[in-house]
């Protein structure tokens, strides 16, 4: 793990941020730093809000109220073309993969270069062949995603989120349906790339083991909350009830009223 100081600058700053879907808020005043070369962790229950923070980092979504600032720039200010200019500098490995299906897992990975570069073609085949090395998928540029396991996807995807050397690195729960052998293997590589690049990297995910072997600090959420930020050690040793029961994979008790979920999906007002 990296050693971080206090005084590390932030590559991501979340500042007071409130977002609502409709009426219902989601995130509640968060305040999130992620320090430059860190690996933040992101977990919490279904529906804390953990998934909805990384699209708010990633500026897919307006919020309602607060700040986020990627490497310095205040996304909620900055115009689109600007936003675009700033996700250059940033990757994305999505949940399934999101490969092309009709393109060659080069072709993939090349993608990001052809719509963001002026490279010329025998550059972008170079370096597209080195990242798909980096997360040792070497020679297999040529094959088509449905030729891929599960585990290859993941790591394709992940070549063509590296392939511009991004800063910032963003995952959403990438250890998703991989068997224990295949999400060790990726979190390795995570944890390759953080060394070899000094990439920030954001991972969103409720896989307990992954979380443990590769972050440096874990933000909890809880119904759009932050219950905790801190080190592994910090949150596994937490006395905080909710934090336990995740860690301990306790199920809660929910009463579920009929009459009032029946109101609540017809619009109808409760008495």
């Amino acid at each position: 793990m990296t050693n971080l100081t206090d005084n590390q600058t932030a590559a991501i700053e979340v500042e007071d941020l409130v977002t609502h879907y409709g009426s219902t808020k989601i995130l509640d005043h968060v305040d999130v730093q992620v320090k430059t070369g860190e690996i933040m962790v992101i977990m919490g229950g279904s529906g804390s809000g953990k998934s909805t923070l990384l699209r708010y980092m990633l500026g897919l979504h307006q919020a309602t109220s607060g700040n986020i600032k990627l490497l310095g720039h205040d996304i909620t200010e900055i115009s689109a073309a600007e936003m675009d200019d700033l996700r250059k500098n940033m990757g994305v490995s999505f949940q399934g993969g999101a490969l092309f299906n009709s393109m060659t897992v080069g072709e993939n990975v090349c993608l990001p270069l052809r719509e963001h570069t002026h490279l010329d073609e025998n550059t972008m085949q170079i370096m597209s062949r080195m990242k798909l090395s980096v997360v040792n998928l070497g020679g297999f540029e040529d094959l088509m995603p449905a030729q891929l396991s599960g585990g290859m996807i993941k790591r394709a995807a992940l070549a063509r989120a590296i392939v511009m050397d991004p800063k910032l690195l963003f995952f959403d729960e990438p250890s998703a349906g991989l068997d224990p052998v295949a999400a060790a293997e990726l979190d390795d590589l995570i944890l390759r790339i953080r060394s070899a690049l000094n990439t920030t990297i954001v991972v969103v995910t409720h896989d307990l083991d992954s979380t443990f072997r590769i972050a440096d600090r874990i933000t909890v959420l809880d119904k759009g909350k932050i219950l905790m930020i801190g080190t592994v050690d910090e949150v596994r040793n937490s006395d905080n009830q909710r934090i336990q029961s995740l860690l301990n994979r306790e199920a809660r008790h929910v009463e579920i009223n009929a009459d009032e979920y029946l109101k609540e999906l017809t619009g109808q007002k409760s008495d």
